[in-house]
């Protein structure tokens, strides 16, 4: 069952597509990867979900809410995790939690209580008297979240909430994903960084010049690559003469060469590694390293857009 809806979505600056008749259902309950060049339409999609944006054509539906005929009661099913920190430096945490909590109607004893979840949950509660100036970049991450969910939103549009923090940080706001995705809540994540697309995302949408270009689960988008692996073989010195004896070999369907560095794309790794090292050895070429490289949905992206994410 879909919980948003995006019907023939397109948005113009002047001359300028931004988002060019997108097509796009996320179902409830998943965490869906909205992925895309800077630029390519990320930002204003999220914008018109959250009806901060009017599309120009095509519709949005937020359950069975249209966005821009019922805009209240779609927002509140929403919560947003920007990318640039929306805190007040000068207020507390718990401050801060209260002006977003209080933003969304609640009131009293029922708001108290939503702050103490919010910031227990994000593990601020010990520190939730201190001002936000004072926390790091992972404490304010972290606190951009608790404003989020104080509501306790249906759905939750994260927009790089691990930019510019340390490791330690970024893996905590990862296992929040999952936790308020396990508590129910469908989630919206983009992110630069693909490895944590892979670790928490069950489907994938990528957008590039305003357009969904591709969409399906991590499994169904690494099939559209193909099984095609490739083999990163350096050498202590390479002789070119042997590549086309490497060619020959069944199942390599290319081997591409730079200095003392062999890439031999192959449709099982694995399966031809002993032939290849074999011609190697017939040679006399002495192996310094060896990599695989398994078909990802980094591969995908370059593929389908010519960029790598963090483009």
């Amino acid at each position: 069952m879909s919980i948003i809806t995006l019907n023939n979505l397109v948005k113009r600056y002047g001359n300028n597509i931004a988002v060019d008749n997108v097509n796009l259902k996320v179902n409830q309950g998943e965490i869906f990867g909205l992925l895309g060049p800077n630029g390519a339409g990320k930002s204003t999609t999220i914008k018109m979900i959250m009806g901060l944006l009017k599309p120009n054509a095509g519709e949005v539906f937020v359950d069975k809410y249209n966005v821009e005929k019922q805009n209240l009661e779609a927002k509140r099913l929403l919560g947003l995790v920007p990318q640039e920190l929306a805190v007040f430096e000068s207020l507390s945490a718990r401050e801060n939690v209260q002006f977003f909590g209080g933003l969304y109607g609640l009131r009293g004893k029922e708001l108290d209580e939503k702050i103490d979840q919010a910031l227990e949950f994000t593990g601020l509660k010990d520190r939730q008297k201190e001002v936000a100036s004072k926390f790091s970049g992972g404490m304010k991450r972290r606190l951009n979240i608790a404003c989020a969910i104080v509501h306790q939103p249906q759905i939750i549009i994260m927009d790089e909430p691990t930019v510019g923090i340390d490791p330690q940080s970024r893996n905590h706001i990862l296992d929040s994903v999952r936790e308020l995705n396990r508590r129910g809540a469908t989630i919206i994540y983009t992110s630069h960084y693909m490895e944590e697309v892979e670790a928490v995302c069950s489907r994938v949408g990528i957008i590039d010049h305003g357009k969904l270009i591709a969409c399906g689960t991590k499994e169904q988008l690494k099939e559209q690559i193909g099984t095609e692996k490739k083999i990163l073989i350096e050498l202590k010195k390479l002789n070119e003469d042997v590549i086309p004896e490497i060619k020959e070999i069944p199942g390599v369907v290319g081997v591409a060469h730079k200095e003392n560095k062999l890439e031999v794309h192959t449709q099982n790794s694995h399966d031809h590694l002993q032939d290849i090292l074999f011609v190697l050895g017939k040679w006399n070429l002495a192996v310094r390293n060896i990599g695989v490289k398994e078909p990802d949905l980094e591969s995908l992206f370059l593929e389908l857009t010519g960029k790598v994410l963090r483009d």
